[in-house]
């Protein structure tokens, strides 16, 4: 074990080293000793340990224990980096070691955006879609939304096609933000304005195509292509010269009018596109207006040269010049006079406003996105921060709670033993906890399930170690000699069933969300880090306790002393009672049918609405409404939890299986988020109870006479005139927002104003302020002032006032908004089902190589079915209860199988197996060298380790039923799961693998005997 240690600790020995000077730098930045101080750190961290643990075995006169004592002291001094480096670099107001860690937007708040290849759009434009450039687009999104590399923010690819955003703590206006970053495509490309001098030929193909041609193609190449010359915030077109002998026309699309110009396109390898930039910065034109300045790489010169240099005014006739289209997102925005050749760069005009040159020089440094996205995102999940930090508070709850469990429990029957086991237990969950701030795991709900499952699986290993030891002592063996004899033989039992965790864990990773991945990051670290706090620290403690005389006898509790079970005469009826209640609750979940279903596999939305008031709603008043309003079925859960200022408040979150492409087509223009607010408005608008809903009032619009323009810089007085002869009113909210926030649903209401198609650029005719100048724009408030500036005509302000009202006033609060798919629910339901399939296959390999027969795994296979379906079935029976008194008084829910539940059944897998593969390595150590097994076998087998059994599952149920009553309604169903399969994983163990394994290997073996037990009783043992 500690070879197998000692490079993977020098790895994060070298990591918490980084840490810990990183930290330091920070506070210090000027000084020039970072190299320096790097070196002396990591010495200290790896040498320091061994130094304190040579001479801490001197003085003990324990030299052979030198290694090991430094070996511990090492993994502590790691442990303690990551903390300390908080500490030192922390803000004053964040010194809390809870600001450790990252946490996933489930704990935090913040949302996930998941985007889609538009498939169709690629291939229209000749791009496959492959690894590698979704590998380029992945790096696009990223430079978009995180261009500084300064935010909290996390992209990263999901399945084949698809691209997850994910920005914890970010509230409504920062997600609108990131969501126009990521679908600007941020397309790049010079090209020339047709003019009939110099391609006479090509112009009349053109016009032989008609008008409704878009791409000219002469002998399979695109030689030229119609395209229109894009608009300024206002609304007008931007200035392109039309005189001369360029080619325009004007055609009509989406009911307004549009004016393109025919561009010519250059040769295949010619073309001169943003991917040959290297870098775009802002500069200023020759009138003093905003502009983008560009610069080539060696390749982007080289054609840019060969472009521009081809294309010179002739000699003696230097006023007709050819014009260089400057196309942004396939829409002209420039197109200056060739004067000269110009190679390595250059500069845009196009009358950019302040929101837009900033929004634009981010894209074309991030990049053209390779792959274009699916506008609107295929999964959407958003948490208010204060239900973020309540569910966080909750988990962290239920984690003390279990822990206090687990350690009493250890305490009081192992006495002694059972402090050591406490104290490597504490140990383990200080590792545990250091592991994720070091590698900067992000904590997520399930993740924080997975901390209090893997402390309380960690008992296992103390559990058979101790009645190992228990078992040499009642030989007779010396206290030297049980400790010695106890751990060794309690190895490889230990790492069997520690390590089919470990594969659910890992394929459980893999396959999971955001969320679940954080639960199978704990539980992987936290099995490992307790087969060294179990076999390594556990025993250094207990040898070193003999050595010094403290330890010279142990004394147990023994609940579970001599069985004498007659386990093989029960088989047959407990058989059978498991194939009629497995039978019944599989033929309950197919008649429930696809209500067994969360929206993660079949596509939906959930909501976390709140009602006005303080008086206490029961969840069947809420639901009856809500029904008539969604046809297709909804489920509902009542959430208690405290507001800002501590008060208990009442929450209902609703799952609905409308499925968001439905919704978008049945309601032109509108979102799905739109959509639900207002039949959730529709559905409330008739009862007495009311939704949490935005009020809103608007004074009577008055023109902008002056602007202040103090203190301001140029480009600031620039942008504060354009207000001048405008429009303000004030808003009052009912519910606080953001200016940020309320300024969005402004600028929607202006670009809806004339289709989208007036004002383009709403970011720069509008602006939000508070009335009260001295609060800061990122506080919210109540009282805003809106003003729009003289672009906009004052017909069409009064209208985007109108506009704001109408959506704003009476519309429902969510706390929570969560989105799918069908198409990703699909998706996801393959993945889970392939999650469990390989889980239980890779499993049954392990377990053929590890007991030298596929028949071990087989029968291992059998159990972990009949767990899986006895749990399956349980969970309908759990929804149906739920809705009577009986259910709602157990806590029970309208349970949903989703990812997190995944996570369950693999646990289930993984845990259920620790007590199989036990019986198992007894029944093969009771078999010897004899070729068969025989009932007689597994009835000793099973009654030796019946004590590891019992006590080894209730440490985890009592772990798994305090995460039910306290881990809030997130943990829920995961906790329910795992109760009722930890449960039955017992009980398979005993009833079901093992006859299984007597069957697969004795066809022939006569029926059990009714009398198979030894002539005296047997001792339990492990």
């Amino acid at each position: 074990m500690n070879l197998w240690l000692s490079p993977m600790l020098a790895q994060v020995a070298a990591k918490a080293t980084e840490t810990v000077v990183e930290a330091s730098t920070e506070t210090a930045p000027t000084s020039s000793s970072g190299p320096w101080l790097l070196l002396l750190v990591m010495a200290a961290v790896l040498i320091l340990p061994f130094m304190v643990g040579n001479w801490l075995a001197t003085a003990l006169k324990v030299r052979d224990m030198a290694g090991r004592f430094g070996m511990v002291l090492l993994a502590l001094t790691i442990a303690i980096a990551p903390f300390a480096a908080h500490l030192i670099s922390a803000p004053a107001d964040q010194k809390s070691l809870i600001h450790a860690f990252s946490y996933g937007i489930d704990l935090a708040g913040g949302f996930n955006l998941v985007y889609q290849i538009d498939k169709e759009a690629a291939k229209a434009g000749n791009k496959s879609l492959d690894a590698a450039t979704m590998r380029e687009n992945v790096g696009a999104v990223t430079k978009r939304v995180n261009p500084a590399g300064t935010e909290e923010v996390s992209v990263r690819q999901v399945g084949s096609d698809r691209i997850e955003v994910i920005v914890p703590g970010a509230d409504a206006a920062k997600m609108l933000r990131i969501k126009n970053q990521i679908t600007n495509l941020g397309q790049l490309e010079f090209s020339l304005l047709a003019n009939r001098r110099e391609f006479s030929s090509i112009i009349s193909l053109a016009e032989s195509k008609g008008p409704t041609a878009n791409e000219i193609i002469q002998n399979g190449v695109l030689v030229a292509k119609w395209r229109p010359l894009a608009k300024d915030s206002t609304g007008k077109y931007k200035e392109v010269s039309t005189g001369g002998d360029v080619i325009t026309r004007e055609v009509t699309r989406g009911g307004e009018s549009q004016l393109e110009f025919l561009v010519i396109c250059a040769k295949p390898g010619d073309e001169v596109t943003g991917e040959e930039l290297v870098r775009a910065t802002e500069q200023t034109d020759q009138n003093g207006g905003l502009a983008v300045g560009f610069q080539f790489n060696s390749t982007g010169s080289r054609r840019f040269s060969k472009l521009t240099g081809a294309h010179l005014p002739q000699p003696g006739n230097e006023s007709v010049k050819t014009q260089l289209a400057i196309l942004l997102n396939d829409k002209i925005h420039s197109a200056p006079t060739i004067n000269d050749r110009i190679s390595g760069s250059g500069q845009i005009s196009g009358q950019f406003t302040r929101p837009e040159i900033e929004e634009l020089i981010a894209v074309l440094n991030a990049g053209a996105l390779k792959l274009p996205l699916i506008k609107e995102p295929v999964n959407e999940f958003a948490i208010s921060p204060l239900l973020g930090v309540e569910i966080r508070n909750t988990g962290l709850l239920a984690t003390v709670f279990s822990m206090v469990a687990v350690f009493l429990i250890t305490a009081i029957y192992y006495r002694k033993a059972g402090l050591i086991a406490d104290l490597c237990l504490a140990l383990n969950l200080f590792l545990l906890l250091s592991s994720l701030a070091l590698i900067d795991a992000t904590l997520t709900l399930p993740g924080i399930a997975g901390i209090v499952l893997s402390v309380a699986m960690a008992v296992d290993a103390n559990v058979l170690i101790f009645e190992r030891i228990r078992e040499e002592l009642a030989k007779g063996s010396s206290m030297r000699m049980a400790i010695k004899n106890g751990f060794d033989k309690a190895l490889g039992t230990i790492i069997d069933s520690n390590l089919t965790t470990l594969i659910s864990a890992v394929v459980l990773y893999y396959v999971g969300t955001d969320q679940v991945k954080g639960f199978a990051v704990t539980l992987f670290l936290g099995i490992v880090i307790s087969m060294f706090t179990a076999v390594t620290v556990a025993r250094l403690i207990f040898e070193l306790l003999e050595r010094l005389g403290k330890l010279k006898s142990l004394t147990m509790y023994n609940i579970v002393k001599q069985t004498n079970v007659d386990f093989v005469g029960k088989t047959r009826a407990f058989i059978t009672a498991s194939i009629v209640v497995i039978g019944l609750g599989l033929v309950a979940t197919a008649v429930r049918g696809r209500d067994n279903l969360d929206i993660d596999f079949r596509g939906g939305a959930m909501v976390t609405l709140r009602f006005d008031g303080t008086q206490k709603t029961d969840i069947e008043t809420v639901r009856a409404p809500l029904v008539k309003a969604f046809n297709d079925g909804i489920s509902i859960e009542r959430l208690l939890v405290n507001d800002e200022q501590g008060q208990e408040i009442e929450l209902f979150r609703m799952r609905t299986v409308t499925d968001r492409e439905e919704a978008q087509s049945s309601v032109s223009g509108e979102s799905v988020e739109e959509q639900l607010r207002s039949t959730m408005r529709e559905a409330f608008s008739d009862t007495p109870l009311k939704l949490l809903q935005q009020t809103i009032q608007i004074s009577e619009s008055t023109v902008i006479a002056t602007v202040a323009t103090e203190n301001l810089s140029e480009s600031q007085v620039l942008r504060e005139k354009k207000f001048e002869g405008g429009r303000q009113f004030t808003v009052t909210l009912g519910q606080s927002l953001t200016p940020a926030a309320l300024s969005e649903s402004v600028k929607s209401g202006l670009l809806a104003v004339g289709s989208g198609q007036k004002y383009t650029d709403s970011d720069e005719l509008v602006d939000v302020r508070h009335t009260d100048p001295s609060i800061a724009a990122t506080v919210k408030g109540t009282s805003h002032l809106v003003r729009i500036a003289n672009g906009v005509e004052p017909a069409d302000a009064e209208k985007v006032a109108e506009r704001l009202v109408s959506k704003l006033n009476g519309q429902p609060l969510f706390e929570e908004l969560t989105t799918f798919s069908a198409s990703v629910a699909g998706d996801t339901q393959i993945r889970a089902v392939l999650a469990i399939l390989i889980s239980m296959v890779a499993i049954t390999a392990y377990l053929w190589f590890r007991f030298s027969g596929m028949t071990f795994g087989i029968a291992a296979s059998i159990a972990l079915f009949h767990d899986i379906a006895f749990t399956l079935g349980m969970v309908t029976v759990g929804a149906w209860l739920s809705r009577n008194a009986v259910g709602q008084g157990l806590y029970l829910i309208d349970f949903k199988i989703n990812l997190t539940m995944i996570a369950a059944f693999l646990t289930i897998i993984g845990y259920s197996l620790n007590d199989t593969i036990v019986v198992f390595d007894r029944i093969r150590e009771v078999r010897g060298k004899n070729p068969k097994i025989t009932w007689e076998m597994v009835n000793i087998s099973l009654n030796q380790t019946l004590s590891r059994t019992l006590l080894t599952s209730a440490t985890t149920i009592i772990t798994s039923i305090i995460l039910y009553f306290f881990g809030g309604e997130g943990l829920r169903g995961f906790a329910y799961c795992l109760t009722i399969g930890i449960l039955i994983g017992t009980y398979s163990s005993l009833y079901i693998a093992s006859p299984a394994l007597v069957w697969i290997m004795s066809r022939k073996q006569p029926e059990a005997p009714k009398a198979a037990l030894p002539a005296s009783p047997v001792p339990a043992k492990v």
